[in-house]
């Protein structure tokens, strides 16, 4: 009896401790035409929208432009190769390792407890030599990683995110400018719909944590990024997806990765993101939920996208 309980409990910890190999995070992934192309801009008219979980009305009094996808590994390698050569980023250090940074002209101070002084000066835009990082750099030249080419760019700081969007004569987008992308007006059908797409959640709408996705490697915990666009009613071998585009048109407003938007708040140096991830579960989808983080702060589960 007690060699049965014996075995029987090896067999669970051999089982434990396989669950907790290590994730190859360059592991080959699928590959896909999603058909969307990143380089595209959608219109978010002027007017009324639903803000928040208690869908208060809030009034936008401009147009503005949304990137259609969150920026690309491809865009962003390119911008920084430019950036480089050009003398606008350099390498230098960030916490004793290897990085790309940039100037800022730095946030007023006004002494509140636990606020961080944000000086003039400069601040990572990347991390080099991350395991996590989806890009090569030769010492000139950056490029992404075969097959992450149109997937979205991550480990870039609120620093690098905010640069790119200058060097595109565009911005980051504030947060309100972010939801009412991800939401649409405030009349017709769904106009307070917690998610980009709809009422309802589903497995397929969205790359989330144990959304059982293409590129997600559950055996080891692992879980990736997927082509920008990806989620659009199309059909890729044996997998259906959910058309994930908001009222304007855009994809993955809600999943793949969390989103900085460019609010300075008074006497916090924190900034926020929207969206939710591939690494957190689906009810920080909504496109009420807010992240925050150092502007310093880097992930594989965080990107950006422009708005002019």
């Amino acid at each position: 009896m007690k060699a049965k309980i014996f075995l029987a409990a090896l067999a669970v910890s051999m089982f434990l401790l396989a669950g907790c190999a290590p994730v190859d995070l360059n592991a080959p992934i699928p590959s896909f035409e999603t058909g969307v192309d990143p380089s595209t801009w959608a219109k978010i008219p002027a007017g009324e929208f639903l803000e928040g979980q208690e869908a208060e009305p809030v009034v936008i009094d401009y147009d503005y432009e949304m990137m259609l996808t969150d920026v690309t590994v491809s865009q962003y390698t390119e911008y920084l190769t430019a950036a480089l050569s050009q003398g606008d980023v350099k390498i230098g250090e960030f916490n004793g390792k290897k990085a790309i940074v940039g100037f800022y002209p730095g946030d007023k101070f006004h002494g509140v407890k636990h606020e961080e002084r944000i000086d003039p000066g400069d601040w990572v835009f990347i991390p080099l030599d991350d395991p996590a990082s989806r890009f090569t750099f030769d010492g000139t030249k950056f490029a992404p990683l075969p097959g992450y080419e149109n997937h979205p760019m991550t480990n870039v700081s609120w620093f690098g995110s905010r640069a790119y969007c200058l060097a595109q004569n565009g911005r980051l987008p504030s947060e309100l400018e972010w939801e009412k992308a991800a939401r649409g007006p405030s009349t017709g059908p769904g106009a307070d719909r917690p998610f980009p797409w709809g009422e309802e959640m589903a497995l397929n709408a969205a790359n989330f944590y144990a959304s059982r996705d293409p590129f997600e490697e559950m055996s080891t915990f692992g879980s990736r990024t997927s082509p920008v666009g990806f989620y659009n009613g199309k059909t890729y071998g044996d997998y259906v997806t959910v058309n994930n585009a908001s009222p304007y048109g855009l994809y993955d407003m809600a999943g793949n990765v969390w989103q900085w938007t460019s609010d300075v708040y008074e006497g916090m140096h924190y900034r926020f993101m929207r969206g939710g991830s591939k690494d957190t579960y689906d009810m920080d989808l909504r496109a009420w939920v807010r992240n925050n983080a150092t502007p310093t702060y880097f992930s594989p589960g965080v990107g950006f996208r422009c708005v002019r």
